[in-house]
């Protein structure tokens, strides 16, 4: 079949303009992370001398990454829509947060539509897999205090023990509010032949559009920051510091990811933008801790219902397009979610400028020093 012209044009245009964003992405991670790196390093006096200060303006450049990322898809017209609960109503609250995994581009989508909420982002914590350690993000998310988990039975136990101290350590300690985590354990199209499998063995429902999902990161995570007077067990460690402020672990967000078609975007699509314009759904329901189990047993079956309600609103999503209405309304409601556009070049304005400032000064102490 032979190309027009027309189409040879179509690939030739998308084909630069996917070079010009890897370009403009790779610009943007070689000054932004530096920077972020070099001003926390700067910093440390005031860490010493105010821990709540500090942590307060590494939430807030930390926040201004996230927003370099999210833009990226929004300039190539990956935009959100939400329905179900608002979330910004317990943007202050700790909560955690339960995501399903379909790609790369969920961590995105959520980066994204997480912007508007309040300080939710720049006090937010993310539990992700190891692997993410090693990729141009890592040092950002080491420093702000992300835990990155190892997946595999033979680890499950040590990773458990080491979430326990790790959230002991950090999460209050930097005043964080919500904890982001994947229970699935992996992408849907990885899990998805296993945990059908599980599901047979053990008597579950068949899933299509989730997996069933692990609760021994969701159980550590209620153990360690739900307050004593809610669920009988002491808070963890750094908590008896910030005891006067904390009111404990008060809201379980059940977040589900939709994409047209169920066409997930992964992050090579996000960043080249050789995709069309897509609009992903976002569906939120928020729980009171209060009425969640806090027993192995009763804990893993409240988990199974929730995703096996993500595989009904998946399926009615994919069948009309739509997330179903609330319990107790008549119609659905979505929300578009936007950013500014002119606060997005503010923040890469800044990026270039206090790349090429470091720039400067790292020069001037070198020809100083030889």
């Amino acid at each position: 079949m032979a190309v027009t012209l027309e189409q040879a044009q179509r690939v030739g245009y998308t084909f630069l303009k996917a070079l010009l964003r890897f370009a403009f992405m790779v610009a943007n991670n070689l000054v932004a992370i530096p920077s972020y790196v070099l001003y926390l390093i700067v910093l440390q006096p005031l860490r010493v001398l105010d821990s709540e200060s500090f942590w307060y303006i590494e939430g807030v450049l930390f926040k201004w990454l996230l927003a370099m990322v999210a833009s990226w898809g929004w300039w190539a017209g990956y935009t959100v829509m939400e329905w179900g609960d608002d979330v910004k109503v317990v943007s202050e609250d700790e909560a955690v947060v339960l995501v399903n995994h379909q790609a790369t581009g969920d961590v995105c989508t959520l980066m994204m539509c997480l912007q508007d909420k309040g300080t939710v982002v720049r006090q937010m914590m993310w539990l992700m897999d190891h692997i993410f350690k090693y990729t141009n993000f890592g040092i950002v998310s080491l420093i702000h205090g992300d835990f990155f988990i190892r997946q595999g039975k033979a680890h499950r136990d040590q990773q458990l023990a080491l979430l326990k101290e790790h959230l002991e350590k950090y999460f209050r300690s930097r005043n964080r509010k919500w904890i982001v985590l994947f229970p699935e354990g992996g992408f849907l199209r990885k899990r998805r032949e296993t945990s059908q499998a599980f599901a047979k063995k053990n008597n579950l429902p068949f899933l299509q559009h989730v997996t069933l999902p692990r609760f021994g990161a969701t159980q550590v995570i209620l153990k360690t920051l739900v307050a004593p007077q809610e669920n009988g067990t002491p808070a963890g460690g750094d908590a008896v510091i910030k005891e006067s402020k904390s009111k404990g672990l008060q809201w379980v967000i059940d977040a589900t990811i939709a994409y047209p078609k169920g066409e997930p975007i992964d992050i090579q699509t996000w960043i080249l933008g050789y995709r069309q314009p897509t609009v992903t759904h976002v569906h939120y329901r928020i729980f009171p801790i209060k009425d969640v189990p806090a027993e192995p047993e009763a804990l893993s079956q409240w988990l199974y219902q929730r995703f096996i309600e993500k595989e009904d609103l998946l399926t009615h999503f994919y069948e009309t397009g739509a997330f179903p209405p609330l319990q107790g309304q008549t119609k659905a409601v979505s929300r578009e979610m936007t950013l500014s556009n002119l606060w997005l070049v503010g923040i890469q304005s800044f990026a270039f400028l206090s790349g090429g400032m470091w720039y400067c000064i790292l020069q001037y102490f070198y020809r100083c020093l030889f």
